[in-house]
């Protein structure tokens, strides 16, 4: 049978940690969403893809604002307990720790359960399908996507291109284009119009350009090559929807186990650590946030954030410890969270009267 007072806890820290973590997810949603409008109006991705990497990007997020959330959510709520007399009026009424851990762990296990499932496989997939969004867009760039009367970089070579107009159907007209060839030499074409075809190779296409002059040379030197054209076509490779070799961030977690890469280990003992952390941190959130009634309502929680901020910052350096090699894998990140463990295991024995038994 589920008491009263469970249902009062469960639901305050519930409400409170879907409010945080909602607050935080639509602040950082509102940044990502300004860079891809940015991306869309350069061209870097297509209109309809915008909803689907801010879609991606809210559940790279959420790996992190889960943990957060929770965090201040609990903090928050039971330090409003705290302050408005309930938790002393509780713990008057017998409810002990265990009366505040039963409530918390019906929210706690969920939440642990689901960004562990985020960690591992979410938001590495959700990463990857940016990418292969962002790889399918500059595969699918063409002419039009040129800003009249602006000079562009083109394609993987970075061509500096300049047409003065564009029509509708992706034809410049009075084209100007530079690119870097082999040898430290600069091409430099320009020609009355241009347009882009596709070729026989899926992986490349043609930029052809009509009535024009290449110049050819290296700068600071008079030995220039120019010629005179009707129809000249250069062909430039588009980018590949999938690395050969992507990043530890977007690999899958079984390829992470089956690696000894440094960078790989310190990558799987990352994702194996978000869960934990969430863990960890609702666990401290119950001592940190005790306090004197009607004491100030922000004092607690401007402890509880810099213990959250030096908790990630020790993880991440840890992190970086183990890519360069400075400590064992071993070792690893578990020192980290068995000392912030320690930590918890001493509060909680410090405000339940332990030490004062032990000295008795």
């Amino acid at each position: 049978m589920i008491r009263i007072l469970d249902r009062y806890i469960f639901r305050e820290v519930t409400m409170t940690w879907l409010g945080v973590t909602m607050v935080l997810l639509l602040i950082l949603l509102t940044n990502q969403f300004a860079r891809v409008l940015g991306d869309v109006a350069k061209g870097k991705l297509p209109k309809d893809a915008a909803f689907d990497v801010i879609g991606l990007s809210a559940a790279q997020y959420l790996t992190i604002l889960v943990p957060i959330g929770l965090f201040l959510a609990v903090m928050i709520a039971l330090g409003r307990l705290y302050r408005d007399s309930e938790m002393p009026a509780m713990m008057a009424c017998r409810v002990g720790p265990a009366g505040i851990y039963r409530p918390l762990f019906w929210l706690l296990l969920p939440l642990a359960a689901g960004v562990a499932w985020l960690a591992i496989d979410g938001a590495p997939r959700a990463l990857t399908a940016v990418d292969r969004i962002g790889a399918e867009a500059r595969r699918e760039a063409d002419l039009a996507s040129i800003e009249p009367g602006r000079f562009t970089v083109f394609g993987p070579n970075e061509a500096v291109v300049y047409g003065e107009s564009v029509t509708p159907e992706g034809e410049m007209q009075n084209v100007f284009m530079q690119r870097q060839v082999e040898n430290g030499e600069i091409e430099v074409v320009v020609a009355q119009r241009g347009e882009q075809i596709d070729s026989e190779d899926p992986n490349t296409r043609l930029l052809v350009l009509h009535q024009g002059r290449r110049y050819e040379g290296v700068p600071g030197t008079s030995q220039f090559r120019v010629v005179e054209f009707l129809e000249h076509g250069i062909p430039y490779a588009l980018p590949r929807l999938q690395t050969a070799d992507p990043r530890p961030r977007a690999m899958r977690y079984i390829d992470l186990l089956r690696s000894q890469e440094l960078e790989h280990i310190a990558e799987r003992q990352w994702r194996l650590s978000i869960p934990l952390s969430t863990i960890i941190l609702a666990l401290l959130a119950v001592p940190l946030s005790r306090s004197q009634p009607r004491a100030g309502r922000y004092g607690r929680l401007a402890i509880g954030l810099l213990v959250f901020i030096i908790y990630l910052n020790v993880l991440s350096a840890a992190k970086a410890w183990i890519e360069q090699g400075t400590i064992s894998p071993q070792l690893g990140l578990w020192w980290v969270h068995a000392s912030m463990l320690g930590i918890t295991a001493m509060l909680m024995a410090y405000q339940n009267g332990f030490h004062k038994r032990i000295f008795r």
